[in-house]
């Protein structure tokens, strides 16, 4: 009998369910796809706590790789027995499952160097870091970037992709166990903002010039400070609302702080063209199988144990890339 984590009312951890599911054979467009590993990502929660509306009861979870075990009709892009990856939003919706149906569509292939859980861990957050290096913004060599959520999923593969760019790295963190991580992976400078006055530390250490680009994926906790690490004509990208969202704000806040440019992009967006979602998968691919870019798995989850993932995912306990194990 498959497994699919599960909740009926938006809220806390508590409302997630690990319950029984049947699963089918795969309509046209589909496959049944038996899950390795299933990603954890903290849009997940968004969904659970009604940020994200959806129609409940509801499964979870937007990221996973497997197996392909049927295909159904019309579906030529993978053969069962393939090793596939695959995130993306509504409809991949349901992810946190021992096996499924979804449509063939999200599907990636993965190469032999790619493992499952490897995959999982970095296919949402890999997409993530692709389309911010390589599509926001006309990066150079010696361009310097703010980088908030340093230790976390997509901040541990963003600092090593700017790297690889010749970029500088300043990244943020709340604890000094996790300033280590993201010196580890590539920062240059890390900011501890528990202590730390961000935008004056910024200033110093670009000699009061600021960055090119903020990448902010906290949100209301750290907006002010962004812009204020700017320098003119620099770019905010808000990329996620850890802390909350961002509050309603006038225009001509951003002609005063510097003629400042700014953002709200969203991954679906960078990987809606077919063309576009395999140059950058196999980009990432090719760094990630070279070592160029290193996924840290820092947490492994049985799926019945959601709601103790949720818990310490809210908490900040986790570092780096977080998946569950079928």
């Amino acid at each position: 009998m498959a497994h699919a984590v599960r909740f009926h009312q938006a809220g806390g951890p508590e409302v997630l369910r690990y319950e029984s599911v049947a699963v089918g054979d795969p309509g046209p467009g589909k496959v049944r796809l038996r899950h390795v590993a299933v990603g954890l990502n903290y849009a997940d929660t968004y969904f659970r706590n009604g940020t994200y509306v959806i129609p409940l009861p509801a499964g979870i979870g937007v990221e996973a790789a497997g197996v392909v075990e049927a295909i159904g009709a019309g579906v030529d892009q993978v053969g069962v027995g393939d090793r596939v990856t695959y995130t993306g939003f509504i409809n991949t919706l349901g992810a946190y499952s021992t096996e499924r149906l979804v449509p063939a569509a999200p599907l990636i292939k993965l190469p032999e160097a790619i493992a499952c859980e490897t995959a999982a861990a970095m296919t949402m957050r890999g997409l993530t870091a692709a389309y911010l290096m390589r599509r926001i913004y006309p990066f150079k060599a010696g361009d310097s970037i703010l980088l908030h959520a340093a230790a976390g999923g997509v901040g541990l593969i963003v600092a090593q992709w700017a790297k690889l760019l010749g970029l500088t790295v300043i990244g943020t963190v709340s604890t000094e166990a996790k300033a280590e991580i993201a010196r580890a992976h590539g920062c240059d400078h890390v900011i501890n903002y528990s202590h730390e006055d961000v935008a004056k530390r910024v200033r110093e250490l670009t000699a009061g010039v600021g960055v090119s680009v903020v990448f902010d994926s906290v949100g209301k906790t750290t907006f002010e400070a962004s812009l204020d690490s700017l320098k003119r004509r620099g770019l905010m990208v808000c990329v996620g609302t850890a802390s909350g969202p961002i509050p309603p704000f006038n225009p001509q806040l951003l002609a005063i702080k510097g003629s400042l440019y700014m953002t709200r992009p969203a991954l679906a967006d960078y990987i809606a063209d077919p063309a576009e979602k395999a140059e950058l998968a196999a980009e990432l691919f090719d760094h990630v199988a070279a070592g160029r870019i290193r996924i840290g798995i820092n947490q492994r989850y049985a799926l019945e144990d959601a709601v103790q993932a949720h818990r310490d995912l809210e908490s900040r306990k986790t570092t780096g890339s977080s998946i569950f194990v079928i």
